[in-house]
């Protein structure tokens, strides 16, 4: 808080905010209706920042109807190479996952958040180890700025939870949900690798993409949506992240230096490339920066699904897929292994600089 002589103490009103363990939704229950200022972000990172908006690009839709057909297949791995080389990001229709399981964990997500305080208080951790948590901004306490936004987080990596370590209002709609996506990520293992041009099963068989972790965000409704932002613009750590929105919409992309909107689709998903998927393609599949906005009208409810090397390889190093390298295409990243890049990710926050060029050979 500011006190008579101007100074402002960020680290105090940090932790007293995170003591609350209530969130950002906690500050709009207590009647709040000014953004705090550790929450408050500098004008380049909002919506009137010096990268304009464009309506003029639209990001990429798949079908992904008749995948397993030949001709079709054909088709909709060419549609997938020319959106993750270009775009990093495309929306699917006809995936597999029901309107009804997409529906339900929405539903889900936001009866969890919206239960009283003393309810959620007991998932409240900011220990990245623990397997089912709920927090607000996972960089708090190392981010210049906050983000508008709480979290739930459910952590596939070492395998299937016990569901009684589900919060029960969200339990039966997070495990049908995992167990469509699972499917879903078995698919688009398959035809990513055949838009890399190399066998259908070579991404399944060095399991970048084997295991997953769920994030379930809830964005309040913002007072000053003008102060503050959603989520700030970052790129994902994952290989591959599959993401579920609501109809309220903010999701942006970064696109030949704009920001475009990727407007809600009842029923659709939206697939982008990660980090590592970028590092092990030298540069092939673009993981392109994004970010999402506060807004006046809402909650806007999402669920994120990051796809990560397994949990018995998470110190097995990752580095260009040999067949892409040649005296003419030299690598342009050093081997990692997820422990490492998940360290430095967690450890810079969401300051808008990719964590890829950390790891550039030159």
């Amino acid at each position: 808080m500011e006190d008579g002589s101007g100074s402002y103490d960020r680290a105090k009103e940090v932790k007293e905010f995170d003591e609350t363990k209530a969130g950002v939704k906690g500050l709009i229950d207590s009647g709040g209706t000014k953004v705090p200022k550790f929450l408050v972000h500098p004008p380049e990172n909002l919506s009137s920042s010096s990268t304009p908006t464009s309506r003029d690009f639209q990001v990429p839709l798949i079908d992904l109807d008749g995948f397993d057909e030949d001709l079709r297949r054909v088709q909709i791995v060419e549609e997938i190479h020319k959106a993750s080389e270009t775009w990093g990001f495309f929306q699917m229709v006809n995936h597999g996952v029901p309107n009804r399981v997409i529906d339900n964990l929405l539903q889900a997500i936001r009866e969890f958040h919206e239960q009283p305080k003393e309810m959620k208080m007991k998932w409240y951790s900011r220990d990245s180890k623990q397997r089912v948590r709920y927090y607000c901004n996972g960089d708090l306490l190392v981010a210049k700025t906050a983000n508008w936004r709480d979290s739930i987080a459910f952590d596939f990596q070492d395998g299937p939870l016990d569901p009684e370590a589900l919060p029960s209002v969200c339990r039966q709609a997070v495990q049908e949900y995992i167990e469509h996506l699972i499917n879903l990520r078995d698919v688009l293992s398959s035809l990513l690798s055949e838009a890399l041009g190399i066998s259908s099963d070579y991404l399944a068989g060095i399991e970048c993409m084997k295991s997953e972790t769920l994030v379930c965000h809830y964005y309040p409704v913002c007072p000053e949506p003008d102060l503050t932002i959603g989520t700030t613009n970052h790129s994902d750590p994952s290989s591959l992240t599959i993401l579920l929105q609501d109809n309220i919409g903010g999701l942006q992309v970064l696109h030949q230096g704009h920001w475009v909107d990727l407007p809600p689709r009842h029923g659709a998903l939206v697939a982008n490339i990660g980090d590592l998927m970028q590092l092990i393609t030298n540069d092939k599949f673009k993981s392109v920066e994004h970010r999402v906005l506060a807004g006046r009208i809402g909650p806007r409810i999402s669920a994120a699904c990051f796809l990560y090397p397994s949990a018995t390889h998470r110190f097995k190093p990752y580095g260009p897929i040999k067949e892409f390298l040649s005296s003419d295409d030299l690598p342009i990243y050093r081997e990692t292994h997820l422990g490492e890049y998940l360290a430095y990710y967690r450890s810079k926050g969401l300051d808008g600089n990719s964590a890829l060029s950390h790891f550039k050979l030159t």
